[in-house]
């Protein structure tokens, strides 16, 4: 079924947010492609933007969410899910019953199974079209929307898709602005009531610290009187290097003419 997709002559739009982590102090943020994809519908003209996360709050969750609300929100709405929990048919349900003409999510979580597998097992469900790597929304016109997808090496392609439907956001998308303290502080969380499911297949799941990889060694084979110069001249990074006494200053600036000499410098 799709959503009626006139809502008083604006744009409706709903972006998923998740709860991140980061990459050095593993504390809880706002997800930095979940904060692209809030910047990227204040940049819409005439959209009514909804903030929504399924998931449970406690007090780190809590912190991060209301990062979210710092970028200009009163209110971001929260679908009560337990951990363990699938947050598949609580959001599929709520976005029927919403109707959104606009679903903005990141391309994967910072936390948990990180797949990036929601959005196309929402767009499944709901029988939405999905546009991945995001860069801009071009234009949004008679229920039409022109993307701009952000494709490797920089490129950019074009794409028409007929609303309502699901768009995710990478790096490709504008950077988010700062969080503000008091907004943030002052935004309503507004609990809501949704479906729960227990993830059968998470339950079987074993979960284990990962372990770091030795690195391999670089081994230098030296081609040329110039490779064998820096290899010698190279500053050890271990602590057992040794230092060559019986050298003198004679013999080692001969030792680089001769050097120089067949790589062609000096003839």
């Amino acid at each position: 079924m799709r959503p009626d997709t006139h809502h008083n002559g604006s744009l409706a739009v709903t972006v998923l947010v998740s709860v991140g982590r980061h990459p050095l102090t593993g504390r809880g943020r706002r997800a930095d492609q979940d904060a692209r994809g809030v910047e990227l519908a204040r940049t819409l003209t005439d959209a009514e933007v909804e903030l929504w996360h399924a998931g449970r709050l406690d007090e780190g969750s809590e912190a991060a969410l209301r990062g979210y609300l710092g970028m200009g929100f009163d209110s971001l709405s929260l679908l009560e899910q337990p951990a363990g929990g699938d947050v598949l048919p609580a959001l599929a349900e709520a976005l029927e019953a919403a109707g959104p003409q606009l679903v903005i999510a990141g391309e994967r979580a910072e936390q948990g199974e990180g797949s990036g597998l929601l959005p196309y097992l929402l767009a499944e469900r709901l029988g939405w079209p999905l546009v991945s790597g995001l860069a801009a929304v071009e234009d949004v016109a008679e229920g039409v929307a022109t993307l701009l997808q952000a494709l490797p090496r920089g490129q950019r392609r074009r794409l028409q898709v007929r609303l309502p439907a699901i768009v995710t956001v990478d790096a490709a998308a504008p950077a988010p602005r700062q969080s503000a303290y008091g907004p943030a502080r002052r935004g309503c969380l507004d609990v809501q009531a949704a479906a729960v499911m227990d993830d059968a297949d998470m339950a079987q799941w074993q979960a284990q610290p990962a372990r770091k990889r030795p690195k391999r060694l670089k081994i230098v084979k030296a081609a040329s009187a110039r490779d064998r110069f820096k290899a010698a001249a190279a500053k050890a990074e271990g602590g057992g290097g040794q230092v060559l006494t019986d050298v003198t200053p004679e013999e080692g600036a001969e030792a680089i003419f001769k050097l120089l000499k067949e790589e062609g410098v000096l003839r």
